[in-house]
C-alpha cells in the first residue's frame, strides 16, 4: 500500500524503557534511532504501511538500483545498466562477489526470481507495479535483462523502491520474522513493542557501515520520543512528528536539527465509491469548508507545505494547486444547504492524525455536517477496516511512498476513485516521453483537484534531531527507506 505512516498509537511510553536496550553513551560502535511507527512484522511483501521498509530497505535488503539524498537513481546491485532504443529492454550489470545473509550469492537468477515472484507471491497493493514487466533472462551470472511489455518511464524509479528488492531464492521461508538481504547490515532480534536491533554484516560487498550495531527503538507517543533523546536514551529522532516541540531541540547545543521535505502527504481521504460522497459536489463543498493553513498550524506549527494535489514539490510534475479551493465557509454551507449530512471520521490512532481530525471535525460542523471521530488501531485495524474494506467516509493519514498519485488510477484503491480520463493519462504518460509524462501528470493533478477526489491537507516536513556525533543525516526523506548507510560519527 502507498501508505507510509510516520506516528503510532497516542498511549504514553515512559521515555526511560529507550535506555534499557539503546547504546551506552561511551559506546561509539552502536547507535540508537527513535521511530515512532513499529512493524507489525518484518515481510514487506505480505504487510501493507511504511514501517517495514523504513526499517529494512537499503538497510538489509538491496535493489539493482535506489534514490540518493538528491532523489535521483543510482547503481547499488547493478553497477551499471544500458536501456534499448525502444526503451523496453534493461540490461543489468550486476556487482560481483555480493552474497546475502545465508551465505547464498546474489546472481543474475536472483534478479529473475525477485522481480517473478512480485507477481505470483506478493499480495500487497504495489505488486501492480511489476505488472509491465514481460519477462527476465538471466544472460550469464551477473548479467540480468529484464524485458518491458511497453517502455515506462515509472518502473526503473519504481526499482528503487520495496517492489526491487532482491530475494534470496532459498530464503523467503520465514520472511516476517527472519529476513535475508544483501545489505551492510542484517537482522539480529527484535523485542516487541520496543526494539529492532540491527547488526553490521561482515560479509558485505561494498563500504562497510560506521556503526557495528543499529538500534530501531520505537515509541508509542512522540513526547516520549522527545524525552528519550533529551534524556540520552537514544541518539537520532527519525523524525519529530511534533513540530511545535523542535524548538527544544534548535536551543540546545548538544543537539543537531536538520529540516527538509518529504513525500508526505497528509491527505484527507474520501469515500468516492458509496453516498454521500460519491457526489462531487458534496466533496467539493467539505474542500471549501477545511481551512488547510489551520489545520497545518495546529500539526505541523506551520513548518509543513501547501499542495492542493497529490504531488510535492519534488516530483517533476509539480503544480501548486493548493489555491484552488480556497477556505469558503460560506459557499460549503450554500452548496451543503439542507443536505443534513452525517459522516465518519476514521483515522489511525496517531497524534497527527487526532489533531488534524479535531481541526476538520470543528471546520465541517460550523458548516452544518456532523463529524464523529474514530480512532483505530494502527495499522492492524485501520489497515483492516479502512485500507482493505473500505468501511469509512473519510479519513486521514499520510501518503508518502514517492510519485504515489498514480493510486488514483487504481479504481480499487481505498478511495474508490474510479475516472478513466486519469487512468488513461497515467498510462500515456507512463509510456511515453519524460516531457510528456510531465504533459499528462499535471493534467492527471489538475483532474484529481477538480473532482475534490481527496484534500491534501498539507505536505509533513522532516525535521531530524540528532546528537551532535552522529554525522551524514538525510536533510529531505524522498525514498521509502530511513537509510542508515550514509551515517557516520564526528
Amino acid at each position: 500500500m502507498p501508505v507510509r505512516v510516520l506516528l503510532v498509537a497516542v498511549a504514553l511510553v515512559a521515555a526511560c524503557s529507550a535506555g534499557q536496550t539503546a547504546a551506552t553513551p561511551n559506546d561509539t560502535s552502536a547507535i540508537s534511532i527513535g521511530f515512532t511507527a513499529e512493524p507489525a512484522n518484518l515481510d514487506f511483501t505480505r504487510t501493507d504501511g511504511a514501517a517495514i521498509p523504513q526499517a529494512l530497505l537499503t538497510n538489509v535488503y538491496e535493489g539493482l538500483v535506489k534514490l540518493d539524498t538528491q532523489g535521483r537513481i543510482v547503481p547499488l546491485l547493478a553497477k551499471s545498466w544500458t536501456v534499448s532504443a525502444d526503451r523496453k529492454t534493461y540490461d543489468f550489470e550486476l556487482q560481483p562477489n555480493v552474497t546475502f545473509t545465508n551465505n547464498q550469492p546474489f546472481t543474475a537468477s536472483d534478479v529473475k526470481f525477485s522481480i517473478e515472484r512480485v507477481k505470483t507471491a506478493w499480495t500487497i497493493s504495489l505488486k501492480s507495479k511489476m505488472d509491465v514487466v514481460d519477462r527476465v533472462e538471466v544472460v550469464d551470472p551477473t548479467h540480468a535483462r529484464v524485458v518491458l511489455k511497453r517502455p515506462s518511464n515509472n518502473w526503473l524509479f519504481d526499482m528503487t523502491t520495496r517492489v526491487g528488492a532482491m530475494f534470496s531464492q532459498s530464503g523467503v521461508a520465514d520472511l516476517a520474522n527472519t529476513p535475508v538481504g544483501t545489505g551492510p547490515y542484517m537482522f539480529s532480534s527484535r523485542k516487541r513493542g520496543d526494539s529492532i536491533v540491527l547488526r553490521a554484516n561482515p560479509d558485505y560487498w561494498g563500504r562497510k557501515p560506521a556503526y557495528a550495531t543499529v538500534y530501531l527503538k520505537y515509541f508509542k507517543d512522540p513526547t516520549a520520543l522527545n524525552n528519550a533523546l533529551l534524556s540520552n536514551g537514544i541518539d537520532v529522532i527519525s523524525a519529530i512528528t511534533t513540530p511545535d516541540s523542535v524548538g527544544q531541540f534548535e536551543t540546545d547545543t548538544r543537539f543537531t536539527v536538520l529540516q527538509g521535505t518529504t513525500n508526505s502527504e497528509v491527505t484527507l481521504a474520501f469515500n468516492n465509491a458509496r453516498p454521500p460522497l460519491d457526489d462531487k459536489n458534496i466533496r467539493q463543498a467539505l474542500m471549501y469548508a477545511i481551512d488547510r493553513k489551520a489545520v497545518m498550524s495546529t500539526v505541523a506549527a506551520d513548518r509543513g507545505t501547501l499542495i492542493g494535489s497529490m504531488v510535492p514539490p519534488t516530483d517533476p510534475w509539480y503544480e501548486d494547486l493548493s489555491t484552488v479551493y480556497s477556505y469558503n465557509p460560506g459557499k460549503a454551507a450554500e452548496i451543503l444547504a439542507g443536505r443534513n449530512l452525517r459522516l465518519r471520521l476514521r483515522i489511525p490512532n496517531l497524534q497527527y492524525a487526532v489533531s488534524a481530525a479535531q481541526v476538520v471535525a470543528s471546520q465541517l460542523n460550523d458548516v452544518g455536517v456532523s463529524v464523529s471521530i474514530e480512532p483505530l488501531d494502527f495499522p492492524a485495524v485501520w489497515l483492516k477496516q479502512v485500507f482493505t474494506d473500505h468501511d469509512y467516509d473519510m479519513s486521514i493519514i499520510q501518503h508518502v511512498e514517492p510519485r504515489d498519485i498514480v493510486t488514483f488510477g487504481n479504481p480499487k484503491y481505498y478511495w474508490g476513485y474510479n475516472n478513466p480520463k486519469v487512468q488513461e493519462l497515467i498510462t500515456q504518460g507512463d509510456s511515453g516521453t519524460p516531457d510528456q509524462q510531465i504533459t499528462a501528470m499535471k493534467e492527471v493533478a489538475r483532474t484529481i483537484n477538480a473532482d475534490a477526489a481527496a484534500d491534501w491537507l498539507f505536505l509533513f516536513p522532516n525535521i531530524v534531531a540528532a546528537k551532535k556525533k552522529v554525522t551524514g543525516l538525510t536533510q529531505n526523506q524522498v525514498s521509502e527507506s530511513f537509510d542508515l548507510t550514509g551515517l557516520g560519527r564526528a
